[in-house]
């Protein structure tokens, strides 16, 4: 069973970049110059944040994470400091793909916001229920269930958010100049 989760998890992570080459090259044609190269764009930045999550879990995270588990167990009288092979390849590969999926939060944002369904300001608005919403889906999805290891996993959120908002707030000040100088430029 430990041989065909691992293969099934690394399987998905290799084939991932497959997947969206073949969709990519439905979805493509129909776009535009400037969309095709927001779309490309994002893959690969997409990419290197997916690995970036996977990383930051792998030499990170899942230390913080097994070290809270045992101790954990061991505040409730448990002897857990010995895992089962299978539980330990579920437990690091699921984690490792939570972690690496939550790091493409700015993809999801820069795209809401270039389609034009949020922009800066009201992601700025939105920052104190952002911080909420986070902390239960970090919650929820942190496979320990330690808190310590849920605010590990929301700080990075937050930071990839904050980073977000930068670059919305960017794009809305070059939109604002670009804007003001069309009309200086007309009104002439």
């Amino acid at each position: 069973m430990v041989a065909i989760k691992l293969a099934l998890y690394g399987g998905l992570v290799i084939a991932l970049p497959f997947v969206l080459y073949f969709i990519g090259q439905f979805v493509l044609p129909a776009l535009k110059v400037k969309e095709k190269e927001f779309v490309l764009r994002s893959i690969g930045i997409g990419a290197f944040l997916f690995l970036l999550g996977m990383a930051f879990c792998y030499f990170l995270m899942l230390q913080v994470a097994l070290g809270a588990t045992v101790q954990f167990s061991q505040w409730l009288g448990f002897g857990a400091d010995e895992w089962r092979a299978e539980d330990y390849i579920s437990f690091v590969c699921i984690f490792m793909l939570v972690m690496g999926v939550s790091f493409e939060l700015p993809i999801v944002i820069q795209a809401l916001v270039k389609i034009g369904l949020l922009d800066f300001r009201k992601l700025n608005a939105f920052r104190a229920y952002w911080v909420v919403i986070e902390l239960v889906i970090c919650a929820f999805l942190t496979p320990s269930g330690d808190p310590f290891t849920m605010f590990l996993m929301a700080l990075p959120l937050h930071l990839l958010y904050e980073i977000s908002l930068l670059i919305s707030w960017y794009w809305d000040w070059k939109d604002r100049k670009l804007e003001a100088a069309t009309t200086k430029s007309s009104g002439k």
